[in-house]
This record gives structure tokens, sequence and C-alpha cells, in this order.
């Protein structure tokens, strides 16, 4: 799998866990127990890498604006840019654009994604999924018609992220879910493992644009860490599989994200939040 690959499947994982709004503002509100409507963007760059295949320097940036409610459902919009030099006089640009709508009792997820590599266009995915009785029906439209059934138990991104608030809440440390994103052609499913850290204290106070905000000051957060295996690939034979990739972060109670590291294995990118605009969450009728 390319670098760029793993960039594209982590971007569009991430845009489901993650402008500007002063001190002087007055607080958005956001129903209790919903998560937090938000417009946020990260500034990405090379953490560190192993020197094994891995890049030698990064940069970029993620888009993320995330509305809904439990009765309208999640909408996401998001876009990643970033720029990837492999050390050889190579530097590749990638650019993911995404659009997602989830329903809020989980039962169907539409999606659109479109992936450039050097300003070209190399590859398109458009679908739903729909969960029925014993399970899920995909339809694909892009990058080709198909249809495929998945397991029951599957589920979809952010119900994924409201299971690891559930689980933070409940002082549980593990969590283990397969999930379906719509991600590499439409038919990619991972088992991912959520690891769940201590509630970070008061006195750790964010160095980012999360340190203002009204809405966040005194909020609950949890340090997060989501690994992605490949649900189609065999662990070796001493049982272990390594991860496609790993996403750790801080994760608010409604649903925010900072501090980010993206780790592909052989390089890590971190993701700085650098704006934020949380917005008014519309309650449910």
């Amino acid at each position: 799998m390319t670098n760029f690959t793993s960039l594209r499947l982590a971007s569009l994982t991430l845009a489901v866990v993650a402008v500007i709004g002063g001190p002087w503002t007055a607080a958005a509100v956001t129903p209790t127990g919903e998560l937090a409507a938000h417009r946020a963007v990260y500034e990405l760059k090379l953490a560190k890498t192993t020197g094994k295949g891995g890049a030698v320097a990064a940069r970029g940036r993620i888009l993320y604006d995330f509305t809904g409610n439990v009765c309208d459902g999640y909408k996401l919009e998001f876009r990643q840019v970033s720029e990837l030099d492999n050390g050889e006089g190579k530097v590749t640009l990638s650019d993911l654009r995404s659009t997602t709508w989830e329903d809020g009792a989980a039962k169907a997820y539409q999606f659109t994604s479109q992936n450039y590599l050097n300003q070209q266009l190399i590859d398109a995915v458009d679908g739903r999924a729909e969960r029925r009785q014993n399970v899920i029906a995909v339809t694909l439209s892009k990058p080709k018609d198909k249809k495929l059934d998945l397991e029951a138990a599957i589920i979809f991104p952010t119900e994924h992220v409201r299971k690891i608030l559930d689980a933070a809440r409940d002082n549980k440390s593990i969590l283990e879910l397969p999930v379906y994103d719509g991600s590499e052609s439409g038919e990619k499913v991972y088992n991912t493992l959520t690891v769940i850290g201590r509630e970070i204290g008061p006195e750790r106070v964010p160095n980012d644009a999360a340190r203002d905000k009204k809405e966040l000051a005194g909020m609950k957060r949890w340090p997060v860490t989501v690994s992605y295996f490949d649900k189609s690939e065999k662990a070796d034979k001493a049982g272990e599989q390594l991860p496609v990739y790993a996403i750790s972060f801080e994760l608010y109670e409604n649903g925010i994200s900072r501090a980010l590291l993206l780790d592909y294995n052989n390089f890590t990118i971190s993701g700085e939040l650098t704006t934020l605009d949380i917005k008014d969450t519309k309650p449910c009728p």
C-alpha cells in the first residue's frame, strides 16, 4: 500500500472523529448528549520517520465541517491536502475531498469522495449503505455500479465516535468494533481496536485553538488511540496482525478532537488544531 493510499484511508476516518470564534463571542449551544456542530482546521507536519521507506518531509491541512443532530442525521464535509517528500527527489501532492451523511439512528450512511494526486483525479467513490434486519446493504455508483452485503455487526463512523464516548464515560479502556466508512472503492471494512486512557485533568490546558473556547472549558476529554486492521487480511503464524494505520487524539465529550497523531508504521504525522468554530447544534423538535 502506498503512503498516500494510507493517508487517504486515515483522512476518511479522521473525518469523523474532528472557524474562528474568539473569547468574546457567545458560547455555542450543544444539547446534552449531542455531538457539537463545528468547523475545524488542522495543520499537518511530519512528527517522526523510521527511515525505512517513510517520508522525510510532510505538510498539509485538514478542513473539517460537521453539522446535524440525532433527528436529522449528521453531515460531514471534509478536505485534506497533503504534500509528501520521499527524500529521493519525488514530492507528491494529495487532495482528498469527501462528503458524508449518517442517519442519527445509524440505519443509513451516504458517502461521496474524490481523490486527486498531483491535481489529477485518480479515483472517486459514491454510494450508500442501509442497515437491514440481518445485513448492511451497500449500493455503489462509483467507481462502478455494484451491490454488496456486509455483516450486520458492522457500524458507521459517527456511530463509532458515539460508542467510543459511551465507553469513555463508563470508564472502559478497550473497545473492538468493525467499521465501514466507504473508503477504498467503497468495499473496505476495518476491524478497529480503540484504547481509551484516563480522563485528562483540567490542569492540562490545551495550547491550541481549543484553549480559549468557553464551550470546552471544564469539559471532559480523554486520550484515545484507534488502530485500523484490514478485516480481509489474516494474522501471521504468531497470531499477530499489524494495523494499516492508527490515529491518536484527545476526544472531548461533545465529539471535538485535538492533538492528532497519524501513525502509518514507517512515519507519523501530527495535526495541530489551529482554528475552531463551534456552532449552535439544532435541537430535535
